[in-house]
């Protein structure tokens, strides 16, 4: 994320948009690479029905809610957030099993 100043040193909507703007592509990037981890998994587990694991689901929304509280960030919106994050994972992995 290069020329984008940190969000205390903002001064400016210029700056804030870029920023935000910045970590948009920047979380996307990320997302990618989890995704590919879905495409991992759809190659290694050995049947349809293992794709869906409500105790990992849980495990995984767990996980976030706790860093999204250690880091100081509402851990509702976060679990909200790993909620839909964790559905669609599962439904593109159920597309990738069935793709193999």
């Amino acid at each position: 994320m290069q020329d984008v100043i940190d969000p205390e040193a903002c001064t400016t909507m210029t700056e804030v948009r870029a920023g935000v703007d910045a970590l948009d592509a920047a979380l996307v990037a990320l997302l990618k690479r989890r995704f590919g981890y879905m495409d991992a998994a759809a190659r290694i587990k050995p049947e349809r029905g293992h794709v869906r694991d409500e105790a990992r689901k849980a495990q995984v929304i767990a996980n976030a809610r706790a860093h999204a509280a250690a880091a100081g960030i509402p851990e509702d919106a976060i679990g909200d957030i790993w909620e839909r994050l964790v559905e669609a994972s599962i439904a593109y992995e159920l597309a990738a099993f069935d793709r193999r």
